[in-house]
């Protein structure tokens, strides 16, 4: 009789053990943390993460907060007024208090930012560790080599990105790229990309080479030239999920009359009546007469292209699908031997 009812005590204990775990591991809602920053705002760096990460428990959430809040109120400054990513120094040019002067080059950076709501991409990343530091979560700012599509060419090169610590694990984050993009005519076109958050590191180095390799979180990166010499990845490659490319090099040497063949493997297939996206790489100018963008055929996951080449004023080859600019590829034309 005893042996029973023990029985029955250790399942009731078992049941409300497993109720509490499902409560704990509850999915976190971004959602809810993404709006909720909206009304959040503070002088400093040091008031702003306690207000950003006060409502929340985990490392994710409190990063998941500083990280919206970044995306949703800080610009890119187009055409800046101070080099950040030169030289972080050059903010000790603008007004700052007794305090303020004393603090490291990391806070003085990510002061000013708040103060001016504009930054580029170092600002942008300064700031991300900062407010992190100041919640107690790891992070660094890593910097490097970018390449961009044509929407936004100010972030092709010189970089700065952040890697942070969240569940026992270093993930990436690009508060820049995901706060929107800049047009040919250098204005910031405001429009957050949630890629930019944790992205997949084996995608990521795509377009993000770090000098430090350890922060690519890659055990077998790929070479500086082969990041290099790989053609542009355009927002929408990530978008439609891209497996494998062809040619793997982003240099087409090719003379007049010949034909090119290009192809890429979707891991999902996307049907072509799907209503695309708001694309900055499809809205930027398209009729200039050295870009040419070609339309492809589409079989099951295979999307494959033929190009004739005809004219030597073309040097960008732009693959479209469903109206995206998946690729851009370079065209050198080799000049007929005399």
């Amino acid at each position: 009789m005893c042996a029973w009812i023990m029985k029955i005590i250790v399942g009731v204990v078992l049941l409300f053990s497993g109720i509490r775990l499902a409560a704990q591991t509850k999915p976190v809602s971004f959602s809810r943390i993404d709006w909720a920053v909206q009304s959040i705002d503070a002088s400093t760096p040091e008031a702003l993460a306690r207000q950003l990460t006060a409502p929340y428990t985990t490392d994710l959430e409190k990063v998941r907060a500083i990280f919206r809040w970044i995306t949703e109120n800080i610009a890119y400054a187009a055409r800046p007024r101070f080099a950040v990513s030169r030289s972080a120094l050059r903010y000790k040019q603008l007004p700052m208090d007794t305090l303020l002067a004393m603090k490291s080059v990391d806070e003085i950076v990510a002061y000013t930012v708040m103060q001016k709501r504009t930054a580029v991409c170092n600002g942008y990343a300064r700031l991300f560790k900062t407010l992190c530091d100041y919640s107690g979560i790891r992070a660094e700012v890593v910097s490097g080599y970018a390449r961009g599509g044509f929407g936004n060419p100010a972030f092709r090169s010189n970089h700065s990105w952040n890697a942070v610590y969240v569940d026992s694990a270093w993930h990436l984050v690009d508060a820049t790229w995901a706060s929107g993009f800049i047009t040919y005519a250098d204005e910031f076109i405001k429009q957050y990309d949630d890629y930019y958050f944790f992205p997949a590191p084996e995608q990521f180095i795509r377009s993000h080479y770090p000098e430090d390799l350890k922060w690519s979180l890659l055990d077998n990166p790929p070479t500086l030239r082969e990041f290099y010499q790989a053609p542009f990845k355009m927002t929408a490659f990530m978008k439609y999920g891209i497996g494998s490319y062809a040619p793997a090099s982003g240099v087409i040497e090719a003379a007049i009359g010949d034909t090119v063949q290009f192809r890429f493997d979707l891991k999902n297939t996307i049907t072509a009546s799907m209503a695309p996206e708001l694309n900055a790489d499809s809205m930027q100018l398209n009729r200039l007469p050295s870009w040419d963008f070609i339309k492809p055929a589409i079989v099951g996951n295979q999307v494959s292209y033929s190009y004739a080449v005809q004219s030597e004023t073309v040097e960008w080859i732009h693959l479209v699908y469903n109206d995206d600019v998946i690729l851009r590829y370079r065209l050198n034309i080799r000049k007929p031997k005399s």
